[in-house]
Parts: C-alpha cells; sequence; structure tokens
C-alpha cells in the first residue's frame, strides 16, 4: 500500500549567488513526495490556493503523486516562502513568509487514505501534526519532522506528538535546543528519554545520524561538489527514506538503516540542481547507480 506524506505545498523565491529563482514549487510535501514516489505511487495531503499552477500539478502526478488529499481552497493564495542563501549553504535567511492557505486550513485526511502503513509528518506546528495523527488507523510506522520553532514556542505539543510516533526527525542545532545539552550524544540520548522511539538527526554536509534501540548508527553524506541549491534537500532526504521503507516487509533496525542510506543519496542528488526542478527530472535508475556508489564508499570494495 502507498505511503502517506502530509506536507506543505509553496511557491518559493530562492536568492543565490547568481540569478534569483521566483515562483519555484517547493515546500515540504512536494520535494518529499516526489522523493518517495521514486520507490512506488505515493499519497500527499496539503492546501492549496486557487493560484496552484497546473504545470506543478503535472509534474506532481507524473512522479506518481496521488493528490486526492490536495485541498484546494479558493481566494487562498499559495503559501510562499522567500529564502537567501550565502557563499556557505549552510547559512540561509527567511527574507520573507506568507502563509497564505497555510494560515487558515488544517491537514484533511480522506477516508481512503486513513490507512496508510507508512506516514510521514512533515514540518508544521505542532498542534496540526496531532490533528493529523487523530485521523490515521493504525499506521505501522510514523515519521514526523520539526524546526526550532516549534521546540522554542510549542514545546509541551511538539513532546506529545514525538510520544505518538515511531520516529522523530530534527537537525542538530534542534536536538541540542529541545534537549539544552550542547553536547550532540548527549543531546540525542536526553530526546529519546522525552519520548523519541527513534531520533533522526540531519547534518546537511555532514549526513545524518540514527539513535533507536539498536545502537547509534552514522552516515556520511554522499560527497558531491555541485552544491547548487539545498532547498528541500532535508525533505528530499525524509521522503526518499519513507519511500523505501515503504517497500519493505518491516520498519527493522536493519530496514531502517538502508532507507537512510537512499534517504541520502537523494538528497544528494537534489542539491546538485535547483531543488523541484531537479527531483522532477530524476529517475530511479541514477539513484540506484549512485546508492551503490555510496555503498561502495561506505564498505569498501
Amino acid at each position: 500500500m502507498a505511503p502517506l506524506i502530509v506536507g506543505t505545498l509553496a511557491l518559493d523565491t530562492i536568492e543565490a549567488p547568481g540569478e534569483p529563482i521566483r515562483h519555484s514549487f517547493g515546500g515540504s510535501g512536494s520535494f518529499s513526495s516526489l522523493a518517495a514516489g521514486l520507490f512506488g505511487p505515493v499519497r500527499l495531503i496539503g492546501a492549496v490556493g486557487d493560484d496552484f499552477p497546473d504545470e506543478f500539478r503535472a509534474i506532481l502526478e507524473a512522479g506518481r503523486v496521488d493528490l486526492r488529499g490536495l485541498s484546494v481552497y479558493p481566494g487562498e493564495k499559495m503559501f510562499r516562502w522567500h529564502g537567501r542563501y550565502q557563499t556557505d549553504r549552510n547559512l540561509r535567511e527567511t527574507v520573507g513568509l506568507e502563509l497564505n492557505v497555510i494560515a487558515v486550513s488544517e491537514p484533511t485526511i480522506p477516508p481512503e487514505f486513513q490507512d496508510s502503513p507508512c506516514v510521514l509528518i512533515a514540518n508544521m506546528p505542532p498542534a496540526k501534526q496531532l490533528h493529523a495523527l487523530a485521523q490515521l488507523r493504525g499506521p505501522q510506522f510514523v515519521m514526523v519532522d520539526t524546526v526550532d520553532d516549534w521546540i522554542i514556542a510549542h514545546r509541551a505539543e511538539l513532546i506529545e506528538v514525538m510520544n505518538r510516533v515511531d520516529a522523530v526527525l530534527m537537525n542538530d542545532s534542534e536536538a541540542r535546543l529541545l534537549a539544552g545539552e550542547a553536547n550532540l550524544i548527549r543531546a540525542a540520548h536526553a530526546v529519546r528519554r522525552l519520548g523519541a522511539r527513534r531520533l533522526i538527526v540531519k547534518k546537511g554536509e555532514h549526513g545524518c545520524a540514527l539513535f533507536d534501540d539498536a545502537g547509534i548508527a552514522l552516515l556520511p553524506a554522499y560527497p558531491t561538489p555541485d552544491d547548487v541549491d539545498p532547498t528541500g534537500a532535508g525533505d528530499a532526504f525524509a521522503g526518499g527514506t519513507l519511500g523505501f521503507l515503504a517497500t519493505c516487509d518491516a520498519v527493522t533496525p536493519a530496514a531502517l538503516r538502508r532507507a537512510l542510506r537512499s534517504g541520502t543519496v537523494i538528497a544528494s542528488i537534489a542539491v546538485e540542481g535547483h531543488g523541484f526542478a531537479t527531483l522532477s527530472r530524476l529517475g530511479r535508475a541514477e539513484v540506484d547507480a549512485r546508492l551503490a556508489n555510496y555503498e561502495q564508499m561506505l564498505i569498501g570494495p
């Protein structure tokens, strides 16, 4: 059965060294669903305004994304984000943010999607994540993403979410913030004591780390010299991980570790061009070839 992704769809303006890109398709749901779609059909829940471009709908459908869970709000505009990157792509600032349809919508999961076995609830206010969780019927595996805003302003609700899901995604600075620990290992263990059964820490160009009952797994990033646009890379990582897991008979420690390799590789390809455009052209053969190269780098010839 197809995995389910609950996320946002956005129109982005991205400034990096070079010409700015305006009205690029973005959002956590967009990036993660295209990444998951590399492994099979995927279901997407999201809200858009009536200015949602037909060309972006067509790209998602071509990427095997089922849009029956897409809610169109007449009279509302798309969520818009304007970001600026420095030469160091790890340094990003938000220049502008227009919530638009996001401010008036709640994630609504249609009945035919509520029995999805594998679920990703992307970054959004914890109250909306709880609203989505309440609509699911017996999922086998649920993963959620978060950001520092919710850690600061909605800590109690976020911890409630963490205690109701199977895996939590956050970057290293967010883990330290939530735990109140400077050391990442101590921070990760503290986050797990707060209720995270499995913690996946995203470390950007330094890869990722998984903390679960089987121990600690560290994965480096795939080395690419072509770091063009990191927008959506974390979402592509999450979607690629979920897409692989949906092909497994069970979410075992070994399966999750292999899934993280797929997510890592897909994220490395996403940053080599301008986000959504790169993912929309990506095929499984390219992913498999890079994954084989990556695994050889990890374990040697």
